[in-house]
């Protein structure tokens, strides 16, 4: 990774104990796990704090959830040391998740939340839930499951702690996690644009073919459904490569065989969130309307 920076053995000092701070009254801990660096570094901190027999990481399994994801969470788990509990969310179910408008990932957080407080709380004697939420995420106005974690009281000790992502990658790197230089793979939901349907097959297509792009060697990536259309996104050192043969004909044939007809390559790059940054842009003003129809001066 570009700009990577070596662990402080200070900094993952202060986290931790600001991180055992807010758990004094916790007697059980569990906490909502993807695997990824930020809910992973959180399991490792409350671990430290807790002990790793009371904490429980709780990964939600849907069709969402793509099957590398799965299993790399689990390693990511065992290493800490950490029991996993793996539970069934059913958002699909849900109409206003499968509308996909702006606020799909509250109707994912709230379905997540509302399982483990009906479901596993009570069986597996927890005391609080926390999720992995980071100072950066705070500041972000696209990151509509904040207010289903709010909603459900679920505790928040990376942004209490104000570790934002860089912090929490050095952490991780402290720890010596397995997803400590990981790039972020938000739910596979997100790659389909908002306002077009979710939907199982949708899901799976997107989930095949950024497979296949990662057998061909790509890591960091993602691919846009727009119906028969595949767009996908790739780090702007990746693009050459991406268009050389036979690395461009590997592509296209891997991306069609998961069920799209075209393949199109975003010259932008990887855009993380651009789909519900742009939905949730406030429309411009009529003077401002105004100013774009006349164009550059």
């Amino acid at each position: 990774m570009t700009g990577v920076t070596e662990p402080d053995p200070a900094e993952t000092e202060a986290a931790a104990a600001h991180v055992a701070r807010q758990l004094t009254e916790v007697g059980r801990l569990g906490v909502a796990f993807s695997g990824g660096v930020d809910s992973s570094v959180l399991v490792a901190l409350a671990a430290r704090a807790l002990g790793a027999g009371r904490v429980l990481a709780i990964l939600g399994v849907s069709p969402s959830l793509a099957a590398d994801e799965r299993t790399a969470a689990h390693r990511v788990a065992r290493h800490i040391g950490v029991p996993v509990v793996e539970i069934e969310t059913h958002e699909g179910d849900r109409d206003a998740y499968r509308a996909n408008g702006p606020d799909r990932c509250f109707h994912c957080k709230d379905e997540l939340f509302t399982r483990i407080s009906t479901d596993v709380l009570t069986r597996h004697e927890l005391d609080a839930l926390a999720y992995g939420e980071n100072a950066d995420d705070v500041r972000r106005h696209d990151r509509p499951g904040a207010l289903a974690a709010a909603a459900h009281h679920v505790l928040t000790p990376l942004a209490t702690a104000g570790l934002n992502k860089a912090a929490v990658r050095r952490i991780a790197r402290a720890f010596n996690l397995p997803c400590a230089d990981k790039p972020a793979a938000p739910c596979l939901a997100s790659r389909i644009p908002h306002f077009t349907t979710v939907s199982p097959r949708k899901l799976s297509e997107v989930e095949r073919a950024e497979a296949a792009l990662r057998r061909l060697g790509f890591q960091d990536l993602r691919v846009r459904h727009h119906g028969e259309i595949a767009r996908v996104e790739l780090p702007a050192e990746d693009l050459p490569r991406a268009v050389t043969a036979p690395l461009r004909e590997l592509i296209h044939e891997a991306v069609t065989a998961a069920g799209f007809r075209f393949v199109t390559l975003d010259l932008a790059g990887i855009q993380s969130g651009a789909f519900t940054a742009a939905a949730l842009q406030p429309a411009p003003t009529v003077s401002a309307r105004a100013q774009l129809a006349e164009g550059p001066r």
